[in-house]
This record gives structure tokens, C-alpha cells and sequence, in this order.
């Protein structure tokens, strides 16, 4: 996780970051969460939540990253490769989504899937890949 956040870096740089908490979590408590969060009544495939630094009283930012292993396990079949692949995949995205990206648009999906996979393969390049899915 440590390795993807600095990758976000180049994203923004203005944010220090402190604690991260990973949540490993299934369709229906990601559905929960989403229907908490955001009004919405849904499956994801993870959900990134960012809170600022308190003035005054924190000086780093902390964040949630609510990760769906039952969807990767069924979607990393579906792409042929392997579910902890489609984990880290899903750790990326909530990464780049704690550095500001948004997916709104078609245009931002597909930057945002670029800019993920890049990171995936640097990282499997460099070894750490197996690290990005503990």
C-alpha cells in the first residue's frame, strides 16, 4: 500500500499522509457502506474514504479503502488472470482516488485504468506486486 501511495505523489503532492486502513470486505457490507456513504443502493468493487487533516489538531490526512475480495474473486477469473491480481487492481483504484482522481466521465475511467495498470506492471516489474496484495 505504502509503494501505490507514493506513486500517488505525482497526483498530490500537497497531501501527508498518515494512517491508511485497508477493509477487506464482501458484497453486501461494500453495498452497506455505499448505501451509507454515498445514498446509494450498489456492488462496487472498492470505495475510497479521505479525511482531511483537522487544523489544529492532525497534521496528516487518513483514509478507509474498502476493498471487495468476493467481486475480485469472480472478476479476476472473468479477465484471465488471477484474483489477487484483480485485488490489487481495486487497491490501485482507491488509491488513485485518495489522491483526488475522479471517475465520472468515460474519459477519467480510462486514464484512471491506464494510470492503475501502469502501476501494477512497475510494480510486478519490481517485485512488489505480491507485497501490493497482503
Amino acid at each position: 500500500m505504502t509503494w501505490l501511495m507514493n506513486r500517488t505523489h505525482r497526483l498530490d503532492r500537497h497531501t501527508t499522509w498518515g494512517n491508511i486502513s485497508v477493509i477487506l470486505t464482501d458484497d453486501g457490507r461494500i453495498a452497506e457502506v455505499k448505501q451509507q456513504v454515498f445514498g446509494m443502493d450498489e456492488v462496487t468493487d472498492v470505495i475510497a474514504l479521505r479525511y482531511d487533516p483537522v487544523p489544529g489538531i492532525e497534521t496528516r490526512a487518513t483514509a478507509e479503502v474498502f476493498v471487495n475480495v468476493e467481486r475480485a474473486a469472480k472478476a479476476g477469473l472473468r479477465r484471465t488472470w488471477t484474483p489477487s491480481k484483480e485485488l490489487a487492481l481495486y487497491l490501485a483504484h482507491g488509491c488513485d482516488h485518495l489522491a483526488g482522481q475522479s471517475d465520472t466521465t468515460e474519459a477519467e475511467q480510462k486514464c484512471m485504468r491506464r494510470r492503475e495498470l501502469r502501476w501494477l506492471r512497475e510494480a510486478g516489474d519490481i517485485g512488489l506486486l505480491e507485497d501490493l496484495m497482503l
